[in-house]
């Protein structure tokens, strides 16, 4: 057998290296010697491998693969991504919300489902989650939701009262909270679930006309989840089973796939429609706009580099392709600016220059200098000019994807409509949404959550929470943790009372 013969090891400029084990040192036991450049930079490189981590969706990872057109909805849109035939390569990234890096991938908590497409047309990102729904509809709040499920300042740990002290004063999270305690609060795998762009968006055809748009990825294996027996028993087993499972699937050829579906609203229909369509704690009944097919994304490709491929990725909702806007939705037009002023602070700069985030169609941009650019620029570096630099070409791409808006200036929330209040979906959802083995089994999750881990007002505020959204399942948590309030955990009698009696019997 012939032995490959191994590349030399070099610095990070490309000169070989002495020694893979040794410093440099004044005799085999002398000092190390700071000229030691290789030593240096291994030391000095190591401290500064981590960018800050996201603030929310920390953990995470993804893979690359391909959107194929199956449909079309040509008539809805001019964006060329979503052109009958076309095929676009794109990057998905699957997170948690609330955890930190090193949290568990099988944590109670929504999922994060963000999308980037290399169009012909620019980078087009998607953030969305596995829910369609969302806890707030005001970006103001945004920061607040967050902390609410991070770390206490005092003692540095997750606080269910916390959480619950957030929710229970911000009746708009009923519906999604009811979805978090729900089955599908825990999915068996990332390739096990759904995802949405929960935010309503703009679609303009050709003609320019338009129309407004929810994205549904159905995933073609099936949803299937975890029961919170089951994740707490993976917790302990696999913190990594979700990451994974989704790279040992597609490393198998067990490529996942998610068929997209988009439910269409015409654009006079939001004015009178019976819930605001733009509030992001409420969905679109599909009896009303049904699901049309538009093609299918599937996953075939695995990072090579994780942290480059998917730690410093970056999707942010602003990079939207012609035929593709904004809707008067609050929290994607928060959205907008919050994410690249992140990317900006994590990555730096000139994040869209790295290869994982940029676009595969020619850049012609006055975007200049600043820390780690590599992409040079050439004169002229203003406009307008006329020294021949690129100049935006209004009559085709001038049209802003928008729509007219009037009105004093004030801070309140969308004007409510016929059906609109915080607490129907979600009611409607555990009545005729769920079956009883559901509704049993989000009982049980509810009251696991909130058992001797939430002060007593805000346990009286969260058994009203339920009530409102439906009575009875309101008194059956209460029930429920009246009933086991003064009992000891379990799993913590069998597993670690013995333990210690053991260890004590033999001191």
């Amino acid at each position: 057998m012939t032995r490959i013969q191994p590349e030399p090891t070099t610095n990070d400029a490309g000169i070989p290296v002495e020694s893979d084990e040794h410093s440099l040192t004044v005799g085999p036991d002398g000092p190390i010697l700071l000229q030691d450049h290789y030593l240096i930079e291994q030391m000095a490189q190591f401290n500064r491998e981590r960018v800050p981590e996201r603030q929310p969706h920390a953990k995470g990872s993804g893979a690359f693969g391909r959107f194929e057109v199956t449909g079309d909805v040509s008539a809805y849109t001019k964006a060329a991504v979503f052109q009958p035939g076309t095929k676009t390569e794109l990057l998905a990234r699957f997170s948690t919300v609330a955890g930190e890096r090193g949290s568990p991938d099988t944590w109670r908590d929504p999922r994060g489902f963000a999308l980037k497409f290399y169009t012909t047309e620019g980078v087009y990102d998607m953030v969305g989650n596995n829910t369609p729904v969302f806890f707030i509809r005001d970006p103001l709040k945004f920061q607040h939701f967050i902390r609410s499920q991070k770390r206490r300042a005092d003692n540095n740990l997750r606080d269910h009262d916390m959480q619950w002290d957030f929710w229970t004063l911000s009746p708009e999270s009923a519906h999604q909270v009811t979805w978090l305690m729900g089955d599908r609060g825990i999915p068996r795998t990332w390739r096990h679930m759904n995802g949405y762009s929960s935010h309503t968006y703009l679609w303009v055809n050709a003609a320019g006309d338009r129309f407004w748009v929810k994205y549904h990825f159905k995933c073609d294996q099936g949803v299937e989840h975890f029961t919170q027996d089951e994740a707490d028993q993976m917790v302990s087993a696999d913190t990594d089973y979700h990451t994974r499972d989704l790279f040992e699937a597609i490393e198998r050829g067990d490529h996942p796939s998610w068929t997209l579906k988009m439910q269409i609203m015409p654009f006079e229909e939001a004015k009178t429609y019976r819930y605001n369509p733009f509030d992001l704690t409420k969905v679109w009944p599909h009896e009303d706009y049904p699901l049309i097919e538009v093609g299918r994304m599937t996953l075939d490709r695995n990072p090579t580099d994780h942290h480059a491929e998917i730690e410093q990725a970056a999707f942010e909702p602003n990079n939207l392709v012609p035929g593709i806007g904004p809707s008067p939705d609050k929290m994607l037009l928060g959205r907008l600016f919050a994410y690249a002023d992140a990317h900006r602070h994590r990555i730096g700069a000139n994040y869209k220059q790295l290869p994982v985030n940029a676009s595969t169609s020619p850049v012609h941009s006055y975007s200049k200098d600043g820390a780690m650019r590599f992409t040079k620029v050439t004169d002229p570096v203003y406009a307008p000019n006329s020294k021949g630099g690129p100049q935006a070409d209004t009559e085709r791409y001038g049209a802003p994807a928008g729509w007219h808006t009037d009105g004093e200036m004030v801070r309140g929330a969308y004007t409510l409509r016929e059906q609109d209040d915080d607490w129907g979906q979600a009611g409607t959802m555990v009545r005729d949404v769920l079956d009883d083995a559901e509704r049993g089994r989000l009982v049980d999750n509810i009251v696991g959550h909130l058992l001797n881990a939430v002060s007593e007002p805000v346990l009286l505020r969260a058994f009203e929470y339920w009530r409102n959204v439906d009575k009875d399942l309101g008194d059956k948590v209460e029930a429920g943790v009246r009933a086991k309030q003064d009992e000891k955990d379990p799993k913590a009698a069998e597993q670690g009372n013995p333990a210690r009696t053991s260890m004590q019997d033999k001191a």
